[in-house]
């Protein structure tokens, strides 16, 4: 009997009643345990329980709160191995990735325990004779995220502890592929100290966002994921008068010039393209090889796919695990198929791969295209998978001009051994996170990250200072405290 993956809600574990759906073990293709698809009456509870807890945790002390993060901190730091196993058997990615992907979650829970200094407001003496002005944040109330299947636990941390730290309460709704992560970390957060009812978690699909969007108490929602889904969450909430930032899809290139060290941008492509079989929002999926580059990277390419090895993420020694999904993987190996029969050159075919003893998993080999040009399907959709395409380009302007006509503006890179070349991409670059001989530049917990056009959906930037702008509301304060002669029905001025 496989066991079902409790909600959290209220401070602890609640069973499920109705349907399930089948989570898998990506590596073996075995339903390892079964997940509630809660809807309206488990999202209900979770709101009404963080509805409660609100007031209360908004007044705790900033002191008190930064005191729960740095304990939940080391929790989660020392659990950090537990949760990467976990991470690894329902979503795929080798342990060495998982461990990598709570690291830069940990990043973002140090950052929040700072929240003393970070919620610190203005003030101004005298704007007008004995009036003084200040300004303070505040937080929101409920507020909810909705995250996606490729990092269970990294993109929660990017959301929760933040919107915690800044006094709120929280809602989260994990993927339904691999929704473990987010039970685990809310009860560490739980032995940590943290009051009932301030995170809770809510497992599901559709049945679950769509009232997540609709409750009138829930006052801001996070969400990322597919740039469809991204536009329909901000839609629907901000309709609904909802603060949203809905983080879309992807379609990241590298670009590397005839000047650049062919070895390292290879190994970087490589890195970038297959690390987590490309199920990574910010995975070089586009590789943009200007004049004569083109060759020379392809075949250091193809020399170093060659040596990737490929199988069960807890085994050591494996780089790429499978799939999340024996659908998904079919997918992406069907757009291999519609790239060569629409003209690329397939270089690499991953397609035929067989891991021993594990023959039910949902593997697929990299997989590397050559010659693809932009009108081709491999180009033109996000795929999600290990998939790379190199498309060839005379000039620096030519690639600069095919990255800006791109829908998708998430993440960019450009290799290069010249600094006036990075100076002037950086400059010209219609692309929200810029990476310069770095091909995947997800920047720390201390900015903020997010992309533009049909990458995000909303004003603000995830985590980071523009994480505590997103989960809080400014409130400015003016004050006299001494006598004096009124206004009349004069507007006020600043004399």
């Amino acid at each position: 009997m496989t066991t079902t993956i409790p909600h959290w809600i209220n401070g602890r574990q609640c069973s499920a009643e109705g349907p399930t759906a089948p989570v898998y073990n990506p590596a073996t293709g075995d339903a390892a345990s079964a997940v509630p698809m809660g809807g309206a009456k488990e999202v209900n509870s979770a709101v009404s329980a963080a509805s409660a807890a609100f007031l209360e945790w908004r007044n705790a002390s900033l002191s008190r709160r930064s005191e729960i993060l740095f304990r939940f901190r080391d929790l989660l730091a020392a659990h950090t191995d537990d949760l990467a196993r976990i991470i690894t058997k329902e979503h795929g990615k080798v342990f060495s990735d998982a461990k990598g992907e709570v690291r830069r979650g940990l990043d973002v829970v140090e950052f929040a325990c700072g929240i003393p200094h970070l919620l610190k407001g203005q003030i101004s003496e005298n704007v007008s004779t004995d009036v003084d002005t200040w300004s303070l944040r505040q937080p929101l109330g409920v507020v909810a995220g909705i995250t996606p299947f490729n990092f269970p636990a990294m993109v929660p941390l990017w959301m929760f502890p933040m919107a915690i730290a800044c006094g709120n309460t929280f809602v989260l709704k994990p993927s339904e592929k691999d929704p473990s992560a987010s039970v685990f970390m809310a009860d560490l957060f739980a032995r940590a100290g943290l009051p009932a009812g301030v995170l809770n978690v809510v497992h599901g699909g559709r049945e679950a966002v769509d009232p997540i969007l609709a409750h009138e108490d829930i006052r801001a929602v996070s969400f990322v994921g597919s740039t469809p889904v991204a536009r329909y969450i901000y839609e629907t909430g901000t309709r609904a008068g909802k603060r949203v930032q809905a983080l879309g899809g992807a379609k990241n290139h590298m670009v590397v010039m005839p000047d650049a060290d062919l070895d390292q941008a290879a190994e970087a492509a490589v890195s970038a393209g297959y690390g987590s079989a490309g199920e990574r929002c910010m995975a070089i999926s586009v590789v943009v090889a200007v004049g004569n580059a083109g060759d020379g990277l392809v075949s250091r390419i193809q020399e170093r796919v060659a040596k990737v090895s490929v199988g069960d993420g807890l085994e050591s020694g494996n780089e790429m695990g499978p799939l999340i999904t024996r659908e998904h993987r079919d997918r992406v190996a069907g757009y291999v198929g519609k790239g060569r029969d629409e003209g690329a050159k397939l270089v690499v075919d991953g397609r035929g791969l067989s891991v021993a003893g594990r023959e039910k998993g949902f593997f697929l080999g990299p997989c590397l295209l050559d010659h693809v040009e932009p009108g081709m399907s491999v180009y033109r959709d996000e795929i999600f998978g290990p998939v790379l395409s190199v498309v060839r380009a005379e000039s620096y302007e030519e690639a600069r001009d095919l990255i800006n006509t791109n829908s998708y503006a998430n993440g960019v890179a450009i290799f290069t051994s010249s600094g006036a070349t990075a100076r002037r991409f950086q400059h010209e670059i219609e692309v929200g996170m810029v990476g310069v001989n770095v091909p995947i530049p997800v920047p720390m917990a201390y900015y903020s990250f997010g992309g533009w056009k049909n990458s995000l959906f909303g004003d603000t930037h995830i985590y980071g200072e523009e994480g505590i702008r997103f989960y809080t509301r400014a409130k400015v304060v003016t004050a006299r405290w001494t006598g004096g002669p009124g206004h009349g029905l004069v507007f006020p001025t600043a004399k």
